[in-house]
């Protein structure tokens, strides 16, 4: 963990990382066997780690889920998806690289798997447009959804999103029916969709691609209507007070089980994901699997049934 990335609350870990790393290159360089004198630091290390990231506050689930460091849509597809052919374009306008689509074999299954994809430099955000979908990415997503209708493919997104570009050139190309669209059609989709919440969750903009039979969501991921930011800013004229907003929007994934909003959480490797991208990667390809399995020998009608009532059961609300 490179200090100048290490957040606030990861300071300790990431001194603790530049010692060791210090004591193994003095090491090297005087050809020292240290490793007696390595092995209670490392241990050290690594309970530290885990007490830090058992007690996380949710503005800092919230951080951990922005971590430029992060794995992406593309890690994701690149390390679990075979054989990946990305296709571009909505047919209406041009495309959107925000949202990235194609065709793949998960563990041998062939899939259509779509993320929101980020940049890792500025550069490379600009390009993504910092995976902010305009609405010929929401359209491109619905192209290859209805693809993978037409050959009985199940779906896989990634949602990775602060959420949809609100840009003047957006709403005038129908940001909002693009991302009305999705959502009415993918409820009703003849095939398989199985959703993984990878980092921000952001307002219609992740849910545009987040209506699936199966809602997983990544340990340090976070879903949720606004930003605390955003929040904070609206309710107290304050975005100072994000901390607050952020315990109050129930946005991480021990409370969005407990709601029914995502039927899995899916553990990240001690530290985060962006501590061990790899591992993250497999640990998700490990979840999504039997998922897949048990959704492709369900039959179509009971399928589409099943999809609706999940989400008709949410919202409760009581009246005083």
């Amino acid at each position: 963990m490179a200090t100048a990335l290490a957040l606030e609350f990861e300071k300790p870990i990431a001194e603790l990382e530049r010692q060791i790393e210090d004591l193994k290159r003095l090491a090297s360089q005087r050809s020292l066997d240290v490793a007696r004198e390595i092995a209670p630091l490392e241990a050290k290390l690594a309970e530290l780690r885990t007490e830090i990231y058992r007690n996380l506050t949710p503005y800092q689930r919230v951080q951990v889920a922005r971590h430029p460091r992060r794995p992406y849509a593309l890690d994701y597809i690149n390390g679990l998806f075979a054989d990946f052919i990305e296709l571009h374009g909505d047919r209406l306008y041009r495309d959107d690289p925000a949202i990235v689509g194609g065709l793949g074999r998960l563990h041998g299954r062939s899939v259509v798997v779509i993320g929101q994809q980020k940049g890792r430099d500025i550069k490379e955000n600009l390009k993504r447009n910092f995976g902010m979908p305009h609405p010929e990415g929401y359209r491109k997503a619905l192209r290859l959804m209805r693809l993978a209708e037409r050959f009985r493919l199940p779906i896989v997104t990634l949602i990775d999103t602060p959420g949809a570009h609100p840009g003047l050139g957006a709403e005038e190309r129908g940001q909002a029916e693009a991302i009305a669209r999705n959502i009415e059609d993918m409820a009703a989709l003849k095939t398989p969709i199985v959703v993984a919440i990878v980092g921000e969750g952001g307002s219609g903009g992740a849910l545009a691609l987040a209506i699936g039979d199966r809602v997983l969501i990544l340990e340090n991921a976070i879903y949720s209507v606004i930003s605390p930011e955003g929040c904070a800013a609206i309710l107290w004229r304050d975005a100072s007070l994000k901390e607050r907003a952020a315990e109050a929007l129930k946005l991480t994934a021990p409370d969005l089980l407990a709601m029914g909003l995502v039927d899995e959480i899916v553990p990240e490797p001690p530290g985060g994901a962006h501590a061990d991208p790899g591992a993250a990667v497999e640990a998700l390809g490990v979840a999504l699997e039997p998922h897949l399995a048990e959704l492709a020998g369900m039959p179509t009608d009971e399928l589409v049934a099943r999809r609706a009532e999940k989400y008709l059961r949410m919202g409760k609300f009581e009246e005083a």
